[in-house]
């Protein structure tokens, strides 16, 4: 279970042949390496007019919309001709699923439904899946389709077609389904995510993607498949390793105040989660933070602040992998035209590996991340 918050194959002459992409390498050397340079060359050649070097792949951004600096989401494509979708760009899941015209739940019938029949490239199955989020749910039936991300057109895509979508959250949700970029390992009946199949098919010249998520409600948030964009980010990447393969979990060695550990003592099991809008973790840790930023539970459970004591409130540093993450007042507590709340929820998601942190959009605002599936890492640097 995730919690959701409201929140290469290359052409060359008449085969398919497989060439790797080594981490932060160019396609014409990767083509050069394995010899293939000048037969390519031959069939593209190259043109002087032409600023760039042609390449078979590039990286393509996804816009994203900031729902309130609650949700983000952009806006895809699935069939022949293209049905348009507004999802979740999710960490914290691995399946591509939308409404369809097979569900009558009060969620589909409040958001744009996808026809198989109006597709001349839909292959139906009769697979089922079921996907259960913190804060939602969803049935329905696998089925194969292109399904079109920025300039990025996957073929063959396995996806849910939702039949059922029980329960409020999602019908007041304002995006229509949830394209989880997570392993594969964590995906419900065994479906391919999309970011897996765009490397596979050799849509992406680095199997990677990075996100920047952005603050105040403003525009211009994206996810970069494929590439990094240096201009978003100050310094350099700090690279952290993943702990398991599933979700994108990384070890967070502690959490502190001026110095003081105050939670995750001796380390903690964390995930990096665009999915989730708050930073959730364990009651009693999470209360201690609470305790220690001065927010009090009000009747409706919510933990509230003064908003006219955030200027002296104190950061909360995050040390990841020996590096200090700091996290400012102004990034952990939310304001609204109702007044000020803690960015933390307690929250237990029990896993092998211990109770996991989710470090959510709360914190991804404040850090550029790259996920690099290559090299299993996550890669960190202040926002520019």
């Amino acid at each position: 279970m995730k919690i959701l918050l409201l929140l290469g194959l290359v052409v060359l002459s008449e085969c398919l042949v497989k060439v790797p992409l080594r981490k932060g390498e160019s396609l014409r050397s990767r083509l050069r390496r394995q010899g293939l340079l000048g037969d390519y060359l031959n069939k593209h050649p190259y043109n002087p007019a032409s600023k760039y070097f042609p390449t078979l792949a590039q990286a393509s951004g996804e816009p994203l919309q900031n729902y309130m600096d609650i949700e983000y989401f952009g806006t895809i494509s699935i069939g022949s001709p293209p049905q348009e979708f507004t999802v979740i760009f999710d960490t914290g899941s691995a399946n591509l699923w939308v409404p369809s015209v097979y569900c009558s739940s009060p969620a589909c019938n409040n958001h744009h439904k996808f026809n198989p029949q109006q597709s001349s490239t839909f292959q139906a199955t009769n697979t089922p899946v079921s996907i259960q989020y913190g804060t939602g749910s969803m049935t329905g039936v696998l089925g194969y389709d292109t399904v079109q991300v920025g300039n990025i057109a996957v073929s063959s895509q396995i996806f849910g077609l939702s039949q059922s979508e029980p329960g409020s959250f999602l019908y007041y949700s304002p995006f229509d389904g949830i394209l989880g970029l997570a392993f594969p390992g964590l995906a419900s009946s065994g479906a391919t995510p999309v970011f897996d199949n765009m490397w596979s098919q050799s849509l992406i010249p680095q199997d990677l993607f990075s996100v920047y998520l952005s603050s105040d409600g403003q525009s211009g948030s994206f996810v970069l498949f494929g590439g990094t964009d240096t201009s978003y980010y100050s310094g350099n990447l700090n690279w952290i390793p993943l702990t398991a393969e599933s979700y994108w979990q990384i070890t967070v060695d502690s959490v502190s105040i001026n110095g003081q550990v105050i939670a995750c003592s001796g380390s903690c099991q964390a995930i990096v989660d665009t999915g989730t809008s708050l930073i959730a973790g364990p009651p009693t840790p999470i209360a201690n933070i609470q305790y220690y930023i001065g927010a009090s539970q009000n009747s409706n459970g919510q933990y509230v602040i003064n908003c006219n004591s955030i200027s002296n409130m104190p950061t909360i540093v995050f040390t990841i992998n020996g590096v200090q993450f700091p996290l400012p007042a102004s990034a952990y507590v939310r304001q609204n035209q109702q007044g000020c709340t803690s960015g933390f929820q307690s929250m237990s998601l029990p896993t092998s590996s211990g109770d996991l942190w989710i470090l959510g959009d709360v914190f991804i605002r404040e850090y550029f991340v790259v996920f690099d599936r290559a090299n299993n890492y996550v890669g960190m640097a202040p926002i520019a």
